[in-house]
């Protein structure tokens, strides 16, 4: 399985005090934290889901940190929201975080909103290891141009 796009420590660090509330156990009224990193596991599957249209396995394992950061963003927001749904904790704001993080993921799945960046160049790699496509780019390679202006003159 992937690593997840964000980790707890992510979560805590963008929305410290709606966290904290959102995992708290009902009868200790302790963080669980277990239950985000569920939740991160979950919309870290489901963000790849909806990519998978437009992208490769090796292209979204091989994504830049621009990339990574943005993604992270849709993937706390999106945990945010299943968290607070599992135990009737919702808020509107809440709701309203996850669905702009699952319409900007679909606008860049169909290519409407922006795109994804990589590590490698297109060089039709990925990991040092070669892959049978390139990552979104068009390659051309052409045997040296045997016929031209120059030595066709008397023809």
């Amino acid at each position: 399985m992937a690593e997840p796009f964000a980790t707890k420590d992510d979560v805590q660090a963008r929305y410290p005090s709606d966290a904290a509330l959102l995992c708290a156990d009902e009868t200790t009224r302790e963080p669980d934290w277990a239950r985000f990193d569920a939740a991160l596991a979950d919309v870290s599957m489901e963000i790849r889901i909806i990519l998978q249209a437009r992208y490769t396995r090796a292209q979204l394992n091989d994504l830049d940190a621009e990339s990574l950061g943005a993604l992270k963003l849709f993937a706390i927001d999106m945990a945010m929201y299943r968290v607070a749904v599992t135990f009737a904790r919702s808020t509107e704001e809440i709701k309203t975080r996850y669905d702009i993080a699952v319409t900007r993921l679909e606008g860049v799945a169909s290519g409407k909103k922006g795109s994804l960046t990589f590590n490698s160049s297109g060089s039709g790699s990925v990991d040092g290891a070669p892959t049978t496509g390139s990552p979104g780019e068009a390659i051309v390679v052409a045997p040296e141009r045997q016929f031209s202006r120059a030595s066709m003159r008397d023809w």
